[in-house]
């Protein structure tokens, strides 16, 4: 019984840490797995960061499976966020404006809420954006992760060329004038 109160004291502190998401996903594990594994998408934790995104099981705002394989051969800009995190809200209106000059030069912005579905559709009947939403609910985690966000913050942002190289991530708001500089060079 002690050690039950431990425990539970330890889960109560690391969700007033900010821990929520990482909690949540590692009490959800089991569910993210059989997901990945009833939507046909690889779990293997050995394909590369890149070939892990475009296997990841995500949903549009709807509830939908989307694949994001598509994607494949075209330069992304992979934004991780949540309807909860206020830098992710802040950069927002950044990300839909740079995603409109930068869509006639064939570069695609895709926001990923790591978030349920619930919340995400609510935020967006808020605030309009310009670039496509997906849903991957507290999965994303791991595959932010996956593409190099050790810390488990958001926002979190990757930029990868048409050729599936990840050319740069950023952890935390982005600095425009720096995305488009990588943007540029793609």
């Amino acid at each position: 019984m002690n050690s039950r109160r431990m425990l539970a004291g330890a889960v109560v502190a690391l969700i007033a840490a900010g821990g929520g998401v990482l909690t949540n996903h590692w009490l959800n594990r089991k569910t993210d797995v059989a997901y990945a594994a009833q939507s046909g998408a690889p779990t293997d934790p050995h394909a590369s960061p890149v070939q892990q995104l475009w296997s990841a099981p995500v949903t549009n705002v709807d509830g939908k499976p989307q694949s994001l394989s598509l994607l494949k051969g075209h330069p992304i800009v992979v934004n991780f966020w949540a309807s909860w995190c206020g830098p992710c809200v802040e950069e927002m209106p950044a990300l839909s404006q740079i995603q409109r000059e930068y869509a006639k030069k064939g570069i695609q912005f895709v926001g990923l809420g790591v978030d349920s579905e619930k919340n995400i559709q609510t935020f967006l009947q808020k605030v309009k954006v310009a670039y496509p939403i997906y849903v991957t609910g507290f999965g994303g985690a791991d595959l932010a992760r996956a593409l190099g966000n050790n810390a488990g913050g958001l926002p979190f942002t990757v930029v990868i060329d048409a050729k599936g190289n990840i050319r740069s991530t950023k952890l935390g708001q982005i600095d425009p004038a720096a995305l488009r500089e990588t943007l540029n060079a793609l």
